[in-house]
Formats: C-alpha cells, sequence, structure tokens
C-alpha cells in the first residue's frame, strides 16, 4: 500500500465508510466515518474504551477535513519580504535540505534538533526516532509528552520497572469500591470516561477527588479534597501515615512481592495529619475518611494525572502515591492497582519508540549497549554510528540558537508556542533558529514563525496504530486521500531522508528520480547498500512512507524490549479490538493485566522510593501575592490548532478567561466578566474575569489552549523536574489586576 492509500474495509462496511479512532485524546474512542457527497460524517461506534460514547470534540473532527484554513502547499518564506509564499514541494524540501546541510556542515550533527507530537501514530514517532539518529544523526529529539506524562513515566519505571498508563483494562474503573483521582478531570477532558464513574457510584462504589477547584467531576465525587496547589505529595505521605498507624497496610503483600518499605515507613512517620493540613488546607476528617476509604475497602484504584505531575516535583508526587498503592497492596490485583490517565492520544505510543531524548524503540534506553545493538541491527547501521541521548523538551527549546545549541529545528505535530513554559520566551528561541520547519496541517502559532511549512495529511486519511491509555495497540484507518498537495509525515521524513543522503554524496544524481512513497519489498532490504545503487534509493528504502511496512519494522526493532510489539499484527488487531503490550509473540497472549505475577524489576519486586514535600520552585511574595495554576475546558484540546477552528466548540469556549474567587476578586474590585492582567515574573496575559466559589480564594486558574494575549504559558515557570524534565505548568506565584 503507497502512501495515502485507502485501507482495506472491514467487514460490513461499505467502500465509503471506515471504522477508526477519534483523533483526540488517549481514551481513542471508536467511531465510524461516513463520506458522501455532502461530505464526511462521524457516527459513534461500540468499543470497549467509550461503549458508543463520544464528546463533542470527537463529534466534530471531520469538521476540519475540508476547513478553509487547511493547509495544502508548501509555504516558504521570502527573504526579502519575510513573508510565506505557496511553493512546490521540490522548492520547500531542498529548501530544508539545504538549510539542514548548511548549519550541519558549520556546527557539526547536533546543531539540528527535532521535535515531535504525542498525537503522531506509532509508525510516525517510530520514523521520526529513526529519522533523527541515522538520517540526520543528531542526539537533539525530543516531544511535547514531556510535558504531559514524563513525570508519570519515570515514577512508574522506578517503582515498576515500566511505564504503562494504565496496567489494567480501562472497565476496572466501574468496578472499583474506592477510586481515587488525583489532579484528573476526566468530565472535561475525556467525556467518556465518566460513564465508567458513573457506573461505579451506580453500584455502590466512592469515588474521591483530590483537586484545588471544583471540577467538574470534583461535582460528582463523594468527597472532595482541595489542597493548596503542589501539596498533593504531602497528602499522599499522610494518607500513607494514616494508613501505618491504623493498620491497612498489608504486609504479607509488602513482605513478598516489594522492597524499600522501611525507608518510606520512617519517611511518612513525620507526616501526621494535622501537619498535612496545615500545609496543604485539606481538613484531618477528610485525610482519615479518604485513608479509612483507600484501607478498607475490596476493590481500590488510585489514578493521577497532570494535576499532580506538572510540578518540578511530579515525579516524587507521583511516587508517593505509587507508594500508598504499594503499601495497601495494589497493583497486580484484579480490579485494583495503580494508574495514570494519559493526555494525549498517542501519549502511551508516542513516548515508547523513540521521540524521547534518552529513547530507543521498544521503552529500550539509549545509553544501554544491548539495546544498541539490537536498534541498530535491526536498522542496518554500526550501534557506534548512533548518537547518544538528548535532552529534554524545554531544555532542548530553550536552547535553540545559542551559542552551542541547535541552529535549525523541524517540528512535527507541535506548537510550543502555545504549550510551552514561559511561552515567550521559547518564541523568542525560535525566531532566533537559522532553519524552522514545521509539518502540520494548520498554520499553527509556531507555523507561523517557520521558514518552510510543510502540509500534512490528517486522521481520516492515514492509515496506522496508536496506543490508547490502557496500552491497547488500536488501528487508525484511512477513509479517504488526503488533498491534492498535501503528503503524509511518513512520506516528508522518506523523501527528506532520500535528499539528505543524495546531498551528502558528491557523485549523487538528482533526489527528485526517487519517489516520495519508495518502499522496500523486503523487510532487510535496508540493512545493505548494494554497489551502483543511488544513496537516495537506500535512503528512501530504509525510510519508507508506507506505514505497513514502517510498523513491520517497528515490529522487529520493539522485540524484546519492555514495550514488546512483536507479536502484534494489523490483522491480530482488527480481530480483537485493540492488542495490549507486551505482546511477543502472534500465536501468544498479550497482557490486558501488568503485575499479576511480578513486575517487571530484576527480581521481580516493586521498588518503594523516600520521598518528602518540598515547597514549590516558586513561592507567593508580596509582588506575586497569589498562586496560578492551569488546565483543560470541555470544548478545547491542547494548544487549540485545531479544535479553536471549529465552529461549535469556539462557541462553547470562545476565549481565555480567569477564573477567581468572588472574595478575591472582591479585594481586588473585579466583577465578573472584567479584562483582568495576570503578571508573573516571566511575563503576563489577558482575559475576562470568571468568578466562582468552586476554587480557592489564594489560586486563580486559567485554560492554556489559547494564543496571543490569552496566552496562559506566558506566565508559567519553567522550572523542571530534575528526574523527568516536566516544567512545573500546575504552580507559579502570579498578581492579578483590572485590565
Amino acid at each position: 500500500m503507497t502512501d495515502g492509500a485507502r485501507s482495506a474495509t472491514p467487514p460490513g462496511l461499505t467502500p465509503r465508510e471506515v471504522a477508526t479512532h477519534c483523533p483526540y485524546c488517549a481514551l481513542q474512542c471508536g467511531m465510524t466515518l461516513r463520506a458522501d457527497d455532502a461530505g464526511v460524517t462521524v457516527h459513534p461506534r461500540q468499543f470497549p474504551t467509550n461503549r458508543g460514547g463520544l464528546c463533542q470534540k470527537g463529534w466534530t473532527a471531520a469538521e476540519l477535513l475540508d476547513h478553509p484554513q487547511r493547509l495544502t502547499t508548501p509555504l516558504v518564506r521570502d527573504a526579502a519580504t519575510g513573508e510565506l509564499h505557496p511553493a512546490s514541494w521540490d522548492t520547500a524540501l531542498d529548501r530544508v535540505v539545504a538549510g539542514i546541510r548548511a548549519v550541519q556542515d558549520d556546527a557539526g550533527r547536533d546543531a539540528v534538533a527535532v521535535f515531535g507530537g504525542g498525537g503522531l501514530t506509532n509508525e510516525k514517532a517510530y520514523a521520526l526516532g529513526k529519522f533523527a539518529r541515522i538520517g540526520l544523526r543528531t542526539r537533539h529529539i525530543d516531544y511535547n509528552g514531556r510535558f504531559c506524562m514524563s513525570s508519570a513515566a519515570a515514577a512508574g519505571m522506578r517503582a515498576f520497572g515500566i511505564d504503562r498508563g494504565l496496567p489494567f483494562p480501562l472497565a476496572d474503573l466501574g468496578r472499583a469500591d474506592t477510586l481515587l483521582l488525583v489532579g484528573a478531570n476526566p468530565a472535561e477532558t475525556m467525556p467518556p470516561l465518566v460513564r465508567w464513574l458513573t457506573e461505579q457510584r451506580r453500584d455502590g462504589g466512592k469515588l474521591i477527588v483530590i483537586d484545588p477547584r471544583v471540577t467538574a467531576t470534583a461535582r460528582q465525587a463523594d468527597l472532595h479534597l482541595q489542597p493548596l496547589p503542589g501539596t498533593d505529595l504531602a497528602v499522599a505521605n499522610a494518607l500513607l501515615h494514616i494508613a501505618l498507624t491504623e493498620g491497612w497496610v498489608d504486609r504479607a503483600y509488602v513482605a513478598d512481592r516489594t522492597t524499600g518499605f522501611d525507608a518510606v515507613r520512617r519517611g511518612v512517620a513525620a507526616w501526621w495529619p494535622a501537619r498535612a493540613e496545615q500545609l496543604s488546607g485539606v481538613p484531618v476528617a477528610d485525610l482519615e475518611a479518604t485513608a479509612r476509604a483507600l484501607g478498607t475497602g475490596g476493590r481500590v484504584i488510585i489514578l493521577t494525572a497532570r494535576g499532580a505531575e506538572q510540578h518540578a516535583k511530579g515525579v516524587d508526587t507521583v511516587t508517593a502515591y505509587v507508594n500508598l498503592a504499594l503499601a495497601l497492596g495494589l497493583p497486580g490485583r484484579d480490579g485494583s492497582g495503580y494508574g495514570c490517565l494519559t493526555g494525549q492520544g498517542n501519549g502511551q505510543g508516542g513516548r515508547e519508540h523513540g521521540q524521547k531524548a534518552d529513547q530507543l524503540p521498544g521503552y529500550r534506553r539509549i545509553d544501554d549497549p544491548a539495546a544498541r545493538e539490537h536498534v541498530a541491527g535491526v536498522w542496518g547501521v554500526p550501534a557506534d554510528e548512533l548518537p547518544g541521548p538528548g535532552v529534554p523538551a524545554y531544555k532542548l527549546l530553550d536552547s535553540l540558537g545559542t551559542p552551542g545549541g541547535p541552529r535549525a529545528l523541524l517540528v512535527f505535530g507541535s506548537n510550543p508556542v502555545v504549550s510551552a513554559p514561559r511561552a515567550a520566551r521559547i518564541e523568542g528561541r525560535l525566531r532566533d533558529l537559522d532553519l524552522l520547519v514545521v509539518a502540520d496541517l494548520l498554520l499553527s502559532e509556531t507555523a507561523a514563525l517557520a521558514d518552510v511549512v510543510l502540509p500534512t495529511a490528517q486522521w481520516a486519511e492515514e492509515d496506522g496504530t496508536m496506543t490508547n491509555l490502557e496500552g491497547r495497540v488500536l488501528r487508525r484507518r484511512a477513509l479517504q486521500l488526503p488533498p491534492p498537495g498535501v503528503r503524509t509525515d511518513l512520506a516528508i521524513i522518506s523523501d527528506l531522508a532520500a535528499r539528505l543522503a543524495d546531498a551528502e554524496s558528491p557523485n549523487a544524481t538528482p533526489a527528485d528520480a526517487t519517489p516520495a512513497d519508495a518502499s522496500p519489498t523486503d523487510a532487510d532490504s535496508a540493512d545493505a547498500n548494494p554497489a551502483g545503487v543511488r544513496p537516495a534509493a537506500v535512503a528512501a528504502a530504509r525510510f519508507p512512507a508506507d506505514p505497513a511496512a514502517v510498523f513491520a519494522e517497528l515490529r522487529r526493532a520493539s522485540a524484546g524490549g519492555a514495550a514488546d510489539y512483536a507479536g502484534i499484527s494489523w490483522d491480530r488487531i482488527d480481530a480483537d479490538d485493540g492488542v495490549y503490550w507486551p505482546c511477543p509473540t502472534e500465536d501468544g497472549p498479550d497482557t490486558p493485566r501488568l503485575f499479576v505475577d511480578r513486575f517487571a524489576t530484576p527480581d521481580g519486586r516493586a521498588r518503594f522510593h523516600p520521598v518528602d514535600h518540598r515547597p514549590a520552585a516558586e513561592e507567593v511574595c508580596a509582588t506575586y501575592p497569589l498562586h496560578f495554576t492551569t488546565g483543560r475546558v470541555l470544548a478545547q484540546y491542547q494548544s487549540g490548532t485545531q479544535t479553536r477552528r471549529v465552529a461549535a466548540l469556539r462557541r462553547a469556549a470562545p476565549e481565555a478567561f480567569v477564573e477567581l474567587h468572588p472574595d478575591l476578586a472582591s479585594r481586588l474590585g473585579i466583577d465578573d466578566g472584567d479584562p483582568v492582567r495576570v503578571t508573573s515574573r516571566r511575563g503576563e496575559f489577558s482575559a475576562p474575569a470568571r468568578l466562582s466559589a468552586g476554587i480557592r480564594p489564594d489560586t486563580v486558574f486559567a485554560p492554556f489552549h489559547y494564543a496571543g494575549a490569552g496566552r496562559a504559558n506566558s506566565v508559567t515557570n519553567d522550572a523542571v523536574d530534575p528526574i523527568s524534565g516536566m516544567p512545573e505548568f500546575k504552580i507559579c506565584a502570579v498578581r492579578v489586576e483590572k485590565a
């Protein structure tokens, strides 16, 4: 199947109808797309994750396929006027290759960087990591998932030896006797998941939510704990302190299946409930009620999300909740455990196959000699030619255009001008580059700064796989071809690789002699460079544009790794409503539930790690007396590049806002709807005030989906977690005044 070809139609569907999945969050709701003379329509599909439900974003997803602002031709910036103008693909790609070569010839391989996204398919994430390391031969690649899942991933790796958002099926949520959500608001971020919460409470389960705001999810809870932002770790330690005091720790489980508990026990001894109340504002009675529900419930699940994780101590905060789950004997038990609610559509798969600065496919470490040998063998290159680890996303972005930092950046599927912390600084870094290339379907705020913009296909126009929040690998199917002039990301990577290979060869023939969709007929044909074969042909074969060929290679590259996809085929996914990794063999079982018998550590035991509360990287003061936190709203998604262009979603959530408690607003002389300015040490943004008694009087909130004057990330803190590289999005010090 060549680039852009329509996928095979599953039995029972007409040729203009395909079963696929929503392009937005990690729930990856099942949907059916139908096309006729009136256009493409979305229909909910019975699938295990959403059971026929869709949110407003999913219902309106097809509106972007023929959106009038959609990019359908490459754009190249004119050096004389500074304006972006339409150009041919040859002109655009030649400009990219010339820029890359000039930068690398002058400053070395690492002068070029790549920035990916958690919405890319597994095939594209894999190809992008491979392209960075053996096409560009740079160590500098990372992705926007660093701003989403990295803290939970690092905590999972050090406790369990593996990182999978939910190590159990999503349906377990509906069976839990006690369900604790920490910093999670699925009622707005992934609404179809709420069906499981409703089922859980209908059957007598208790729902407890920890969040500084009375969110749509918190309003459904039996108990809502409303801590000061940045104090979730202290709350977790206090909950474990109570569990120890009351005898609710599963000591047999701790002895048989874990190691390191004594150090944690000694550490939480200092976190008596009254101390945690003084720090967090959560009453002792609520802490005790929560600990009792967790310690005495039959099936108990603890889930964290961005509210707990997007901190400069995010790894330690998640670790504290993992410690609590291990002490109660939850992981690996039927209907119980610890999990993390993944955010982006392929936030799970996108971090498994090579987009992260320190990783190779299969969730292998790039500094592991055995991992390097295995992947290099699949790629047909010597292991010593693979670059070493790069740097995490924010450090990478903040180094752009600086002495010794990358001078060229290729961006696929991300919009850091809106999504990065201290966004004005990052915008300035992007402007300092010698070359900025952005592949996107719309002119995002980042694309508007680019020297070259490459129009890419949308989810309904390409085949591939996604991995949802359960670790279930799913099939994305194309309904139609991309518009004329639009290419898939895989085709772009393939063509760039071919042109770069020819540009490097002094005897190369013109690169345009090689088709962009060239792909090998044999999975191993890229492992050699036969005499007389043009470098471009070898490079195109090594980087096929056919997603089926890429997935076949991904399976080989991941084989034996923590995220082993070797036994997962597209046919098996179609037959089984998805396949859970790890799945080492085609005729063997997959793994819906991890940790039943052992953890993915050398001795099979989970690791406790003592962690202690520490203050936020920036505390309030007389000049900046308020805590600021960010989050999402129901009708918008991520940086808003897509959702802000959908009419129904724009009507539902047209602009940014600043949520304040009425008492705070009264002290500041602000009425509901007044324009207000929020200022931190890093910048400012402006938006209308929205008064709500559901937020703490010492805290203000704004959604981060908006650009321009309403860009909330203009003020957020760029302090990062020392382990995960996660920036501290969820708390900084600000002042608020009427604009």
